[in-house]
């Protein structure tokens, strides 16, 4: 096997509150930390440890909710604390990262109308960055994204990153948002599922339906997918909002 990251990179156990545990690679973007993270991941979705609740993946760390009377119960060295039980139980997994497991990862192509109606802080990005509005759609649009993360609204995909030339900061004091709109924030750029208030510049919007509740599994994204955006007219935007293709944008 080829390592996934060799050698392995230094991390830390932490709890976080009574119930669960999180293994941190430090504040970091960078997409071999993110694989590693997954990689575990996907360990514990196989073979979780005794009383686990759930697992969740984020850039650089894994948070592990576990049953603490459940666990208690299974300790036998009375010397050991629940976290530290669940910590030595843990470290099976951190030593044998070497290949990234799970689920196949999908690339998704995704339709985006870049017009200003929809792109409302292009003009701020140009302006800042000094490029035309024409070379931040192509360099936003060319690029094959990951995504690290979910969260801060339910299917909203932190992925990156994205060209240097359209980094740009946050917004310093939130705006309305609309549901499909597709921002950065530094080398970020991510999907508001919903309308929101919301701190990233806004460069275009999605006609397709990022949430969807009545499906068994309800966010058209998870951690680890690849994304592909493609430029679409307005006409374009109107038809798909209309009439969404099935599985949508999934390539």
């Amino acid at each position: 096997m080829t390592p996934l990251v060799d050698p392995l990179p230094p991390y830390r156990f932490a709890p976080l509150g009574d119930n669960a545990i999180v293994i941190d690679f430090g504040n970091i973007i960078d997409e071999q930390i993110n694989k590693l993270v997954h990689s575990v991941f996907y360990q514990l979705q196989n073979d979780p440890i005794p009383g686990m609740i759930e697992a969740v993946p984020a850039y650089c760390s894994l948070t592990v909710f576990y049953d603490v009377f459940f666990i208690r119960n299974q300790i036998d060295d009375q010397n050991l604390t629940v976290f530290e039980w669940v910590r030595e139980s843990l470290k099976k997994y951190m030593s044998n990262q070497n290949i990234e497991t799970g689920d196949p990862q999908l690339l998704i192509n995704l339709p985006v109308c870049y017009d200003k109606e929809f792109g409302t802080d292009l003009d701020f990005i140009a302006t800042k960055n000094e490029i035309a509005i024409e070379e931040i759609i192509h360099l936003h649009s060319s690029a094959i994204y990951r995504v690290y993360m979910l969260g801060f609204l339910p299917g909203f995909a932190y992925m990156g990153l994205v060209n240097e030339k359209i980094s740009s900061p946050r917004k310093q004091q939130p705006t309305p948002v609309e549901p499909g709109s597709i921002g950065i924030a530094g080398r970020q750029t991510g999907i508001y599922p919903f309308k929101s208030p919301g701190g990233w510049q806004i460069i275009g919007r999605t006609p397709l339906k990022l949430f969807n509740k009545e499906k068994v599994n309800p966010v058209l994204f998870k951690s680890g997918d690849h994304v592909k955006f493609h430029s679409i007219t307005t006409d374009e935007f109107n038809y798909l909002k209309n009439n969404p293709p099935s599985p949508p944008g999934v390539g």
